[in-house]
């Protein structure tokens, strides 16, 4: 087997190696980076809407409540107004979600799911608890979840701690089903974001593609420029020095030296084979004398 070969086969031995752990690496390194930027836009839009509840809140609500004697308007109740805010956002991004699941809502838009339920389980059996991240599949894709807990506000018990205490504009919009029976501080709400993982790891596949297309391009030029390097400064010299020791040892005296340039591995032994190759021409001319 020549040396190229050889060289070669090693070389692609290496570059392979490198090639999966390298792409082992950045595969990684891009999904989690794609996760990341799944939960920032998460807790982004999570954040928004409890600026729009503390904004409901403390600014809103108070130009209503004289109103409130006449008629229940719901764009004073927090929860509506984050819901409202955030069907406007999904005008733009429809595949995000948002939900205030709760387990005894009065309004049954509020109400939670199963999964949901379970998620406000989990807090209430660890109350210590303050963020749940997950994923789930559904029929539009796989979904990550961010869910945080929410405690029952003392300001919240005026309308859902019994029927007879609660405005009687919200018992004639809503009746008395539902929505009763809290307790300060008792976790009855989880606040949940879904967003669309498809979105984000579709970018992180692209970004993945191309940085290793680029690499493999990258590796190839190596290669290419290794080889050349190879052919110049040792497979050629070598090449030439094999062929005139052959000359020589077929008794053919008046073979050409070799022309040696630098100071390299292989030109101090082309310099040593034309000293023997002179030395074993003296000694045969000798002999013939």
């Amino acid at each position: 087997m020549k040396l190229l070969v050889k060289f070669n086969l090693v070389l692609l031995l290496i570059f392979a190696v490198g090639f999966i752990a390298v792409g082992y690496i950045a595969n990684s390194l891009l999904q989690r980076n794609a996760e990341q930027e799944i939960n920032e836009n998460a807790r982004i839009m999570m954040e928004a809407a409890l600026a729009v509840r503390s904004y409901t809140a403390s600014q809103v609500k108070p130009l209503l409540d004289t109103q409130m004697k006449y008629t229940f308007l719901p764009q004073s109740v927090p929860a509506y107004s984050a819901n409202e805010y955030f069907k406007q956002v999904q005008k733009k991004f429809p595949d995000y979600s948002y939900k205030e699941a709760t387990l005894n809502p009065t309004n049954p838009v509020n109400r939670a799911t199963d999964w949901e339920a379970d998620i406000v389980d989990k807090f209430r059996q660890s109350p210590d608890k303050t963020e749940i991240i997950g994923e789930r599949d559904t029929p539009n894709g796989r979904m990550m979840y961010i869910a945080r807990p929410m405690k029952v506000a003392p300001g919240c018990l005026p309308c859902h701690s019994t029927p007879s205490a609660a405005p009687a504009t919200m018992i004639e919009r809503y009746g008395t089903a539902n929505g009763f029976g809290w307790k300060a501080n008792d976790i009855l709400t989880a606040q949940i974001v879904s967003a669309p993982m498809t979105l984000p790891i579709k970018r992180a596949r692209t970004a993945f593609n191309g940085f290793m297309t680029s690499f493999a391009a990258v590796l190839v030029v190596i290669i290419l420029a290794l080889n050349a390097m190879l052919m110049i400064f040792v497979i050629r010299p070598v090449q030439q020095l094999s062929h005139i020791a052959d000359e020589v040892s077929l008794g053919n005296l008046d073979a050409p030296e070799l022309q040696v340039t630098g100071s390299d591995e292989i030109s101090t032994l082309a310099k040593c084979f034309n000293r023997m190759r002179k030395s074993a021409t003296e000694a045969i001319k000798m002999l013939e004398t």
